[in-house]
C-alpha cells in the first residue's frame, strides 16, 4: 500500500524537516520562461546551475521518466550567530555555510524515500542539484511563498531553510495542498536592504551586483562592489537578515557547527592550497581553485583592518604580491592600498599581467 500525504509527511518531521508537502511532478513551464529570459538578459551573469539546461530542470521526467510525485521538505537552519574571536581579523560566513545542511536534508529526504523503494517504487533524492528548480517545487508543494527576495518563505519559520525533494513514481494520492499565500504585503526591507541593489524588482534578482554570486564568481572581483562587500568571505545573508520573518522567529542557540560563521583571515590567507582546500572544500569555489577564497580573503582583510597594520598583516600582503596567480596580485593592491601600504607596491613595479597593471593604474 502507497504511504498516504501525511504518513510522509510525519517521517519527514520526525527526520528533523520543518514542513513537507507532496504535488504533482509535471514541468515548471512559467519557470522555464523565466530562466530563459533571466539568462537572456544578462541576469544571470554566466552562473550555470538550473541556467546551465532550463528544459532539464524545470521538466522531472527528464530525470525520471515515469515520475509522478515530488515529495517537498524544507530544513530549517535558522541559528543565532556565535559571537565572533577576538584573536585576528575575520570574515563573516553566509549561514547556510555553516555546515552541510544539504547532508541533513538529503539524510531526512532518504527517511522519505525508504518505504517506497521498499514498496518497489523509484524515488530519488534532489536536493542543491541542476536537475530540479527546488523553489518551484516547494511553491508548488505548498511548503511556502515565493518572497520578493527570491527565496521561498516556509509560514512561522521565515527564508533561512534549504530545500530538496523525493522524486518517485508511486501514485501517491494528492490531498488539497493550496499554495501559500503571498505574505510579503507591501514590505521591501529586502530590496531595501541589499548592499548592491542587486534585487532590481521584486522576485528579480541581478546577479551581477549579487555578493552571494560575486564571491563563487570566477575572474576579479568588480571593483565598484569591493567596498559593499564588507568582511563577507562566502555567500552573503543581507535579504533575509532584513527579511521580518526571519527577525520575528526566534533564533535558536548555536551549536558546534556554527563555528563555521567565522573565518580567520590571516590564517586562511597563510595556508596552502591543500590546507585551504580541507577546510573550506565543500563549499563552491570555481575550478576548484584556493586563489579565489585568497581573493576574498584579501578583499574582506581591507574592509575590517585598515587601522590595524600589524607585522603579520604587512607579511600576508607582501606574501601575495609576490603571488604565482595574476589574479591574487592584483587583489593584493587593492589591500596594500586600504592599509597604506603604498611602498610594498614596488614589489609590483615591474609587473607586466593585464590585471595587476590595471589594479595600479587605479586612482
Amino acid at each position: 500500500m502507497v504511504a498516504s500525504v501525511e504518513d510522509l509527511r510525519t517521517l519527514g518531521l520526525q527526520a528533523g524537516l520543518c514542513a513537507v508537502g507532496v504535488c504533482a511532478s509535471d514541468p515548471f513551464p512559467e519557470i522555464q520562461a523565466t530562466i530563459e529570459a533571466r539568462r537572456d538578459q544578462g541576469l544571470h551573469a554566466g552562473m550555470r546551475f538550473t541556467y546551465r539546461n532550463p528544459a532539464r530542470s524545470t521538466d522531472p521526467q527528464r530525470t525520471l521518466p515515469r515520475g509522478q510525485r515530488l515529495i517537498v521538505g524544507a530544513y530549517d537552519y535558522q541559528r543565532q550567530r556565535p559571537d565572533p574571536p577576538q584573536d585576528q581579523p575575520l570574515g563573516r560566513v553566509a549561514a547556510y555555510s555553516w555546515e552541510d545542511h544539504y547532508a541533513t536534508l538529503r539524510t531526512a529526504l532518504e527517511e522519505i524515500a525508504r518505504p517506497l523503494r521498499e514498496e518497489g517504487y523509484q524515488a530519488i533524492v534532489l536536493a542543491d542539484q541542476n536537475h530540479l528548480v527546488d523553489r518551484g517545487a516547494a511553491y508548488r508543494a505548498g511548503i511556502g511563498w515565493w518572497g520578493k527576495s527570491t527565496n521561498i518563505l516556509v509560514p512561522g519559520v521565515g527564508s533561512l531553510v534549504v530545500l530538496g525533494s523525493v522524486l518517485t513514481d508511486a501514485p501517491i494520492e494528492l490531498t488539497d495542498a493550496p499554495q501559500v499565500a503571498d505574505g510579503c504585503s507591501a514590505c521591501t526591507k529586502c530590496l531595501d536592504g541589499c548592499p548592491t541593489g542587486a534585487i532590481i524588482a521584486p522576485g528579480v534578482i541581478d546577479a551581477r551586483r549579487c555578493l552571494a554570486w560575486l564571491v563563487q564568481d570566477e575572474g576579479i572581483f568588480p571593483v565598484e562592489y569591493r567596498t559593499a562587500l564588507g568582511d563577507r568571505v562566502y555567500g552573503c545573508d543581507e535579504c533575509q537578515d532584513v527579511c521580518p520573518p526571519n527577525q520575528i522567529r526566534q533564533r535558536r542557540p548555536s551549536n558546534a557547527g556554527a563555528a563555521g560563521a567565522w573565518v580567520p583571515l590571516l590564517d586562511l590567507l597563510e595556508a596552502d592550497d591543500s590546507e585551504i582546500l580541507d577546510r573550506y572544500g565543500r563549499w563552491y569555489i570555481p575550478k576548484r581553485d584556493p586563489d579565489y577564497l585568497r581573493r576574498n580573503a584579501l578583499l574582506a582583510l581591507a574592509n575590517v583592518e585598515q587601522h590595524c597594520v600589524t607585522p603579520r598583516t604587512c607579511a600576508v600582503i607582501e606574501t601575495h604580491l609576490r603571488h604565482r596567480s595574476a589574479m591574487v596580485r592584483a587583489h593584493a593592491v587593492w589591500t596594500a592600498r586600504a592599509f597604506g601600504l603604498v611602498h610594498l607596491l614596488d614589489i609590483v613595479a615591474d609587473d607586466t599581467a593585464p590585471d595587476v597593471l590595471v589594479e595600479l593604474a587605479r586612482p
